[in-house]
């Protein structure tokens, strides 16, 4: 089982609860809705969420120091074991990762850095934003709402689709170093403060926007994720495949029509 401790805090109170789960493949999406439904406590409290937006800068500096801390302590984790980029220049090491997958016990660091804290983070301090304009405002502005949902479903669909996390460059190619721990901490989490004003035209324009980014990114990640547990076997028919170096390379459906579709989705995703 795995226990998620929560702390809320305003400027006069103050909440600290846990509560302990079992885990299975989909603990991050279970670990998302648990999250949703305690963030309703404060507000029933009447806790004003819109204090996020007033510790941002002191988060942002907390996740930049952990992020330090984590890729200095996965140095010594992985001494005795078999580095993946172990190039004799400690600075080097330390920011790109010496080992694939540094653990303490059975507790992968990268796993839970790649998904837990920055997305999850990520929905809760966006939250806080919205929740801040709402103060100042008594509304929130409709580039707001939809920057909120958009990261939501980003984030919804990652942690429902959790094995495919499995499948990407940064998890079976990339040590764990600062550069990861950085990203995932300190760099994905925190949003820009640039209001827009939105006519209903230019709203439809973005959410259509997002939609086809979405359908390719979520499309071309599926087919991608079905594929890699077979590609040295070849025996997916539905897919053409190249064997250079016995590594197989997916040529057709999404993969056939544009190098990196997934990639693409994302990049619209972003844009909108």
């Amino acid at each position: 089982s795995l226990t998620l401790s929560y702390a809320l805090w305003s400027k006069d109170s103050f909440i600290f609860f846990s509560v302990s789960i079992v885990l299975s493949s989909s603990t991050g999406f279970h670990a998302l809705c648990i999250t949703a439904v305690l963030l309703t406590l404060p507000l029933w409290l009447g806790m004003p969420l819109g204090y996020l937006f007033e510790l941002l800068l002191p988060l942002a500096v907390c996740a930049i120091g952990v992020s330090f801390l984590l890729s200095a302590l996965s140095g010594p984790l992985t001494m005795l074991k078999p580095a993946i980029s172990h190039t004799g220049n400690p600075l080097y090491d330390l920011f790109m990762g010496r080992e694939l997958n540094p653990q303490i016990g059975s507790f992968d660091l990268k796993y839970f850095c790649e998904l837990r804290p920055g997305l999850i983070g990520w929905v809760v301090i966006n939250l806080g934003m919205l929740m801040k304009e709402v103060e100042l405002r008594d509304s929130a502005s409709l580039a707001m709402i939809l920057v909120n949902s958009f990261q939501l479903l980003y984030v919804a669909d990652a942690l429902w689709n959790e094995e495919a996390v499995l499948t990407p460059m940064d998890i079976v190619h990339d040590g764990f170093g600062f550069v990861l721990a950085f990203g995932d901490l300190a760099w994905v989490p925190f949003l820009v403060v640039h209001p827009q004003s939105l006519s209903p035209l230019g709203a439809t324009a973005i959410v259509t926007l997002n939609g086809v980014g979405y359908y390719i990114f979520r499309k071309s990640n599926s087919q991608k994720n079905q594929f890699r547990p077979y590609a040295s076997q070849c025996c997916m028919l539905v897919f053409k495949l190249l064997l250079p170096q016995q590594r197989g390379l997916l040529v057709s459906g999404w993969w056939g029509l544009v190098r990196h579709p997934n990639y693409l989705g994302d990049l619209l995703m972003a844009l909108a």
